[in-house]
């Protein structure tokens, strides 16, 4: 009985199984009793099928490439290093660079301190700017501006109201400009109290103060004329000046002629990180006192820095390439130069960002002024005309603002107009070189006149990264050539007697 009933309950156990199982076991069950399979199993059955092939299609595949790859190894592409292959990701050879400029300048570094010690004097620093503790002729001249400033201020005022004439208010602006540049010079030459670079920041001073008042002279010219045109559309409201509608007002409200002609407005133009002047700047809305904190550390540790660079690396150079330029010795005066073109173009980068970067953007932020595009990508020239349009903006908003485009609304042409702005800044590089050193060489008004061939021949002959290099060459050996023709003949004129051995 007992097998009996394990043997009836075994099949039924089975039965029971395949029924709970799925539905997979049930069609197969009543295949079985030969009942008709249905639609979805046969699908199931398809799926299965393909599935097996498809699985059997790719092993067949897998074991092709595996003989594929062990009868070939090679396939139609291009070097890494040419430019046909697309390939951009240089910055591990970037990264050797860095490392290969930074252990060949420490070399130079230790080689200077071995052979002269340590040359870095902050007393000598002060000597640069005084010659007399008690006299101080630079910053008098320097506060003596402002005789030319209210001057402005005060004409555009008698010509708001119309008390003088326009061709009188011309005339009289021409007096005022020509005097802002005429006196400091002649005071710079008369006076021996002054030094070199006492002269050359007062001239940069004043020279600023040109541009500045020249724009002040026609932007509001400009405004005279828009009013004559709307006479009839303005408000008595605005017809003389008020001080609360100033660009350096807290409210920052909007300002229109002629009530811009305030004090407040005239010295904040005075004191902005601009030349072209406007009624309304852009204004920043708050001071960020950690970004003012930050480029104020930038300006005073990269200003010693400076200092101590010129004092223990260009000095000892220059130095000692008196002789080589005295004795016309060429392949000691080749070498003199490729030595003192490398700190020369180091101070060089470590001034633009000190100026346009650091001290201007401290000025700016100070001043909540908005507009902080002090430069481009001018490392990425691959021609002259971009590298001088874009190291330096302000100057670069001023020509075309007040230079370029005038003459070309007056009808001239285009290459004759870019000629003129070469100029005129050849004649502010000579200015601010050759006053100050008391003697007239024109090494920098040739150098910059000397930009035209070259733009001409870059652009015609050299594209994309040779032109770029191009434009590096010339400014990592173009400066430190002008530097040592300035500095030989100020040492023939002023030092030749003070040393025998080619030193200063």
């Amino acid at each position: 009985m007992a097998l009996v009933t394990r043997y009836e309950k075994g099949p039924v156990t089975r039965r029971r199984r395949t029924t709970i199982s799925g539905e997979t076991a049930g069609t197969s069950s009543k295949q079985a009793n030969g009942s008709k399979p249905s639609a979805a199993a046969e699908s199931r059955h398809l799926r299965g099928d393909k599935a097996h092939d498809t699985s059997a299609a790719r092993k067949q595949r897998s074991s092709n490439d595996v003989l594929k790859d062990k009868l070939s190894c090679h396939r139609l592409q291009e070097s890494l290093l040419s430019s046909e292959s697309g390939y951009s990701n240089y910055r591990g050879i970037l990264n050797w660079c860095v490392v290969m400029l930074v252990l060949s300048n420490a070399r130079l570094f230790l080689e200077n301190l071995i052979k002269y010690g340590i040359l870095v004097d902050p007393i000598q620093v002060v000597s640069l700017f005084l010659k007399d503790p008690y006299s101080w002729p630079a910053a008098c001249l320097i506060i003596v501006s402002n005789v030319f400033i209210m001057a402005a201020l005060y004409m555009e005022r008698r010509l708001a109201v119309g008390t003088i004439s326009e061709n009188v208010g011309t005339f009289l602006y021409c007096v005022n400009l020509a005097t802002v540049l005429c006196f400091p010079s002649s005071a710079v030459l008369m006076m021996t109290s002054i030094t070199p670079v006492g002269g050359v920041f007062t001239l940069a001073v004043y020279t600023v103060l040109f541009l500045k008042l020249y724009s002040y002279k026609d932007v509001n010219k400009w405004c005279r004329e828009i009013r004559q045109a709307k006479a009839r559309m303005l408000s008595r409201s605005n017809s003389c000046p008020s001080v609360h509608k100033a660009n350096g007002s807290a409210a920052h409200s909007h300002v229109t002629y002629p009530g811009n002609l305030t004090h407040r407005d005239m010295y904040y133009f005075v004191f902005a990180p601009t030349l072209c002047y406007e009624l309304n700047f852009p204004r920043s809305p708050r001071i960020r006192k950690r970004f003012l904190l930050r480029r104020l550390f930038e300006m005073l540790f990269l200003m010693q820095l400076q200092v101590g660079l010129i004092q223990q690396w260009m000095v000892p150079t220059i130095q000692n390439s008196m002789k080589p330029f005295q004795n016309m010795d060429l392949s000691r005066m080749v070498e003199r130069l490729l030595k003192l073109a490398v700190p020369n173009h180091f101070i060089w980068l470590i001034f633009f960002y000190w100026f346009f970067h650091s001290s201007m953007n401290f000025v700016a932020e100070l001043m909540q002024f908005g507009d902080r595009e002090f430069y481009r990508d001018w490392w990425n020239s691959e021609t002259v005309p971009y590298f001088w349009a874009n190291w330096n903006i302000p100057v670069h908003k001023w020509c075309l603002r007040h230079f370029y485009k005038p003459m070309l609304r007056r009808g001239v042409n285009k290459l004759a107009a870019q000629l003129a702005v070469f100029l005129v800044s050849a004649f502010f590089h000579e200015y601010l070189v050759s006053f100050p050193l008391k003697m007239f060489r024109l090494w920098a008004f040739m150098g910059m006149m000397v930009q035209i061939p070259l733009a001409m021949f870059v652009g015609r002959f050299l594209k994309g990264n040779y032109g770029n290099a191009a434009v590096w060459i010339s400014l990592i050996i173009g400066q430190p050539i002008a530097v040592l023709m300035y500095v030989h003949d100020y040492y023939v004129l002023h030092c030749r007697g003070m040393s025998d051995d080619g030193k200063l």
